[in-house]
């Protein structure tokens, strides 16, 4: 599996011959890897609706004409602005065309802000995305909790990607709980230091995951793993 870092905690993973965007906030992002038009893709996945994170997506889905998979109230949403969907719940898998996507719960809120007004989105949600028999398990924006550890116990996770900001999600003294209970050997620290209200050191993060035992891979926006 080849994953793409995009920037906040958008990514493009590939393998089996797919290729899939992840939270692709791009507009508007100071961080952004490439614009929206450069990214080809056979699926979009969204963890939640808030617009740091489906920022992009359905212009992308759109264009490469693929569908969103995303909790059932976010997919709804995109269905309405022309978007094909997979709407979902937390706990539901589905695959299609080599790619298969399994929603977990995540502790965050999810709403869509259209100019005065905060339209619900359904559960947060994290993911397991599974491309040629290798799963990135993306946990999206989330506080921590106990049952990370049964994801872990009852999935080969061959990467995660944790949230360490603070402030919206865990930070890094509770990233760094999450992936031991994950038990992934590969962990890339997002949603930081995309805004100040985030700033946190991606390469303490990794020091203190070291100590752990597991690798940890804070890539800048463009920058690839391959695993």
């Amino acid at each position: 599996m080849r994953i793409t870092y995009l920037g906040h905690s958008g990514f493009i993973a590939e393998g089996g011959g797919r290729r899939v965007a992840i939270d692709p906030f791009l507009t508007g992002n100071p961080k952004a890897a490439m614009a929206a038009e450069q990214v080809k893709v056979d699926a979009v996945v969204l963890t939640h609706g808030h617009g740091d994170h489906l920022g992009d997506a359905v212009a992308i889905a759109k264009a490469n004409d693929c569908p969103i998979f995303a909790v059932f109230e976010l997919a709804a949403y995109c269905a309405g602005k022309g978007a094909k969907t997979h709407g979902m719940n937390t706990g539901g898998s589905f695959e299609e065309n080599g790619i298969r996507v399994k929603f977990t719960p995540a502790f965050h809120s999810s709403s869509i802000e259209e100019g005065d007004t905060f339209l619900y989105a359904g559960q947060a949600a994290g993911v397991l995305l599974t491309l040629g028999g290798k799963t990135f398990y993306h946990t999206g924006d989330t506080a921590l909790f106990s049952d990370l550890k049964l994801i872990g116990e009852r999935h080969r996770i061959d990467v995660a990607a944790l949230p360490i900001g603070d402030y919206f999600t865990m930070g890094p003294e509770d990233a760094v709980d999450a992936a031991v209970w994950i038990g992934a050997r590969h962990v890339i620290p997002v949603h930081y230091n995309t805004f100040p209200l985030i700033e946190q050191n991606g390469n303490a993060f990794a020091a203190r995951l070291a100590e752990k035992g597991i690798q940890g891979h804070p890539l800048l926006p463009g920058e690839t793993l391959e695993v």
